[in-house]
């Protein structure tokens, strides 16, 4: 499993030394953009930054955006290498006025791509995981940057994490129609993307860094994220989706009585994977379980490889493999 991460650098400073700033890396740029009162520097997006300059009339805030992947050209090194390129580069857009300890890390992002097979597998899987619906600590929710293509977005609700699970072919396909790319290009592009699933996990907010590094210092923060962004990657994810294959609700039911002994374990499983598709929420159907130990239940689910959540009757697929069997290939 390989995660790429991009990592969001703050810095708020006065009026004079924002316009300032500001004014050098306009002049220098020709790759600048306006957007909704932001300015945005793509001059080093090549090599996997963005800055941007918002000056609000209560603050002057500027941003970096950096993919991990793109600065080390995807290369797997230790963040130490890492973290000594950043600064360098840093340095050097700015002017050497300013370096990696000027600024904050307000945000993290984990990313990895899960191959299905095929684009009728992907749409599948994203049709039985809508079914999910509100998890503890998470709500589904629509963001509008997301409603051309088949998505499925968790915000948490008050932990300041998101979570975006969708179809990278149509991700790319609506990119590569707003650039007006040549079929060519299209055509390589679809071939590439199709059958996989893009995983995003966010982290939004400080408080969400400091859930995972308790640094205060900004490099030894992100070397943690760097070191640990497997397992933090996992932990979400496991609370989102729902580890064991999926089926039917009467091949579940099926396979659940043939493989539990304990009676009243058994039912208890039974009268979950009825309960969710009822309340239209993982969560919700937790709660009616008025189960003290609902943990046990859903490790015996995946002791047997079973998903409680179930593939819908106006489903064509009859069983979809375990998802994260196709995360650790």
């Amino acid at each position: 499993m390989y995660i790429n991460q991009v990592f969001e650098l703050s810095m708020v400073l006065d009026n004079e030394k924002f316009h300032k700033i500001l004014s050098y890396a306009h002049k220098k740029s020709d790759y600048w953009e306006e957007d909704d009162g932001e300015y945005i520097d793509q001059s080093m997006a090549g090599k996997g930054i963005t800055v941007t300059y918002r000056g609000s009339q209560y603050k002057k805030k500027v941003r970096v955006i950096i993919n991990a992947g793109r600065v080390m050209d995807y290369d797997k090194t230790e963040s130490d290498k890492f973290r000594r390129r950043l600064d360098k580069r840093l340095e050097e857009y700015f002017n050497h006025k300013y370096n990696i300890d000027d600024f904050s890390l307000s945000g993290a992002i984990f990313v990895t791509d899960i191959d299905v097979g095929s684009r009728e597998s992907a749409s599948a899987y994203l049709k039985v995981l809508r079914r999910v619906g509100k998890v503890k600590g998470f709500k589904p929710v629509d963001y509008d940057c997301f409603e051309d293509m088949d998505s499925l977005c968790w915000e948490g609700i008050s932990n300041g994490i998101t979570f975006f699970l969708y179809d990278l072919e149509d991700m790319c396909r609506g990119q590569f129609e707003q650039k007006k790319s040549s079929d060519k290009q299209y055509r390589k592009i679809v071939k590439e993307t199709a059958g996989i699933l893009r995983v995003e996990v966010r982290l939004t907010k400080p408080k969400a860094i400091r859930a995972y590094t308790d640094r205060t210092d900004i490099k030894e923060q992100i070397a943690d994220l760097m070191k640990n962004r497997n397992d933090i990657f996992l932990e979400i994810f496991a609370k989102i989706v729902p580890f064991g294959n999926f089926y039917k609700k009467d091949k579940a039911a099926e396979i659940i009585c043939g493989e539990i002994g304990d009676g009243r374990l058994r039912r208890r499983m039974l009268r979950l994977v009825v309960l969710i598709p009822e309340k239209r929420s993982l969560y919700s159907a937790q709660k009616a379980m008025e189960c003290r130990n609902i943990e046990k239940i859903m490790k015996a689910f995946g002791e047997i490889n079973v998903s409680p959540v179930t593939i819908s009757k106006r489903q064509d697929v009859k069983q979809l493999g375990n998802i994260y069997e196709y995360l650790f290939k």
